[in-house]
């Protein structure tokens, strides 16, 4: 058995692949997580090539990292026989970051239908954290109903909503500061986290 952590990550077609590069980063210079599965959906590769200039499928995490890594092994979306597609897989959470509202709605009403869907539903029903990033403005009532559905049933809605009060240099900063909450939420706070004092700097 994994003595670290095991987490999922999945990167879906919205808008914000920067987040998804920072998070895989920081998992993996964090001793405290042993393995991460790693998927990317095919509507994904788009905004990977528009937003990070990253191009194809193959290799995806060696692009986000600049290097290979032993820690996170990626799969296809379509690979509804991997070992995060079963309950009886180890695993200590799932993070969809970006996640689309398409993707939402998949996982609000249980169409798990590809490896990104089927990994959170297996998450859900094994009372597993499952943290949805979710990326659109404004919202409609499909989008906020899908919401209700999924938080119902154990997800963790955490909006792409950055933070301010630490006075962000960057996107890239703003960007890590947010990936500290959604890790900081698994139990796994990072040392480069901003928390707040209620003095100003």
């Amino acid at each position: 058995m994994p003595s670290g952590k095991t987490l999922t990550v999945a990167l879906t077609g919205a808008s914000g692949a920067i987040l998804t590069r920072e998070l895989l980063l920081l998992l993996e210079q964090d001793a405290r997580v042993e393995r991460v599965h790693f998927i990317a959906s095919e509507s994904s590769l788009r905004v990977l090539a528009e937003e990070l200039e990253i191009s194809g499928r193959k290799d995806i995490v060696a692009k986000l990292l600049g290097q290979t890594s032993d820690k996170i092994i990626q799969h296809a979306p379509g690979d509804i026989g991997a070992p995060i597609a079963s309950g009886s897989c180890p695993c200590d959470g799932m993070i969809i970051l970006p996640c689309s509202m398409g993707t939402l709605g998949a996982i609000a009403n249980g169409l798990a239908d590809n490896l990104i869907a089927r990994a959170a539903d297996v998450c859900l029903k094994e009372r597993r954290p499952l943290l949805l990033g979710v990326r659109e403005t404004p919202f409609n009532k499909i989008h906020l109903r899908n919401m209700q559905l999924a938080a119902d049933a154990g997800a963790t809605i955490f909006p792409v909503i950055p933070v301010f009060y630490n006075r962000p240099t960057g996107t890239l900063e703003m960007a890590r500061q947010y990936v500290c909450r959604v890790l900081a939420h698994l139990g796994l706070p990072q040392d480069s986290a901003y928390q707040w004092t209620g003095k100003s700097k």
